[in-house]
């Protein structure tokens, strides 16, 4: 009898033990959120891309760039098809799907991207490509309604890029949304919220390390004066903002935003509003880019950068995942909103009621 209580005590202890962090890691995650789908404009399903894991648009032309890679061929272990980047133009009267990397040849799985315009209105797109064996940094410049490649960058600091923001012609930020470079190590890094990776900075001839101890860091972005970069930390459900040194590219921590969600890619809006696509249950999105059967739920927000006070915070849109899952990014151009996704071919045109 005496034998029975002790293991049943040694039991009850190590279930605490182990029950306890699983249950700190499904809370952490989002999955006791309880998700109340509402969006108060209008959307529609545009099909014929593979994903669209990244969008931005140009502000002057309005033309959305869609990275578009079968991801999902990827994640089951299947040969994708040749990735894209994909026109879809917001002032057109019809507006229609168009690839315009149909000349680029070489392997082509693009992942972020980021878009820089001169002063002269001249347009470089620069993409995260992910073929087999290297990563890469692809620039195109848009020429007569195509992009025409211009340079491939890589380089071993380089091992896991996620997301890139342009700052000058040939010269960009870029994340490396994890530390460790075995998958094993990925993994744990992952699970255990690990806060081991970073943000690249890439001055036009050489690459160096700019800030660190990030926790999945993913999307990457640049306020309208320059000044500050925003970078998402997925796993660390947050934010976070550094101060930019203009003249050698250096960045300091200044802030973060806790989002209490999976933060995805950051787009900024003309008012240097910043809009985020993101995972409310980050270990259901590990399930459903797994399994298309799963739904995972999608959300957009809009947060208002402010002086002083707190960052005006705002959900726009949150979906269970049974009218669209795994929302990865949000950018706007007037009335309308693009949200996208990283594995369904397919994203949403939504009309933002005033």
């Amino acid at each position: 009898m005496k034998f029975l209580k002790i293991l049943i005590i040694v039991l009850v202890f190590l279930a605490v033990i182990i029950g306890a962090p699983v249950l700190i890691l499904f809370r952490d995650a989002g999955e006791f959120k309880k998700i109340t789908t509402h969006f108060s404009g209008l959307c529609t399903d545009i099909k014929g891309v593979h994903s669209s894991e990244d969008i931005t648009i140009h502000p002057v032309i309005g033309l959305a760039f869609i990275s578009s890679c079968d991801r999902r061929a990827l994640s089951l272990g299947r040969q994708p098809r040749q990735g894209a980047i994909f026109g879809f133009d917001l002032k057109g009267t019809i507006a229609e799907l168009v690839n315009l990397t149909t000349d680029f040849k070489k392997p082509f799985r693009p992942h972020g991207i980021g878009l820089w315009l001169d002063e002269d209105g001249r347009t470089a797109l620069f993409v995260v490509n992910h073929p087999p064996g290297g990563h890469f940094v692809e620039i195109f410049d848009l020429k007569e309604n195509r992009l025409v490649h211009r340079e491939s960058i890589s380089d071993p600091l380089m091992h896991s890029p996620n997301d890139v923001v342009p700052v000058g012609p040939g010269s960009f930020y870029v994340t490396n949304d994890h530390g460790n470079t075995s998958k094993s190590g990925r993994t744990l890094e992952d699970y255990l919220r690990l806060a081991r990776s970073y943000v690249l900075f890439y001055d036009g001839t050489n690459f160096r390390k700019v800030a660190g101890d990030l926790k999945y860091a993913n999307g990457i972005n640049l306020s309208l004066d320059g000044k500050t970069i925003y970078v998402a930390a997925t796993v660390g459900r947050r934010i976070v903002l550094y101060d930019r040194d203009l003249q050698n590219g250096d960045l300091t921590y200044r802030d973060e935003i806790n989002l209490a969600t999976g933060v995805d890619n950051i787009d900024v809006d003309e008012e240097g509003n910043l809009w985020v696509g993101a995972h409310p249950k980050l270990l259901t999105f590990v399930k459903y880019s797994k399994n298309p059967d799963v739904l995972s739920p999608s959300q957009v927000l809009k947060i208002t950068p402010h002086e002083k006070g707190p960052y005006g915070i705002e959900e726009i849109y949150l979906d269970r995942g049974d009218i669209f899952s795994g929302s990865s990014v949000a950018v706007v151009y007037a009335d309308t909103l693009l949200v996208g996704s990283v594995f369904d071919p397919r994203f949403l045109l939504c009309r933002i009621k005033p």
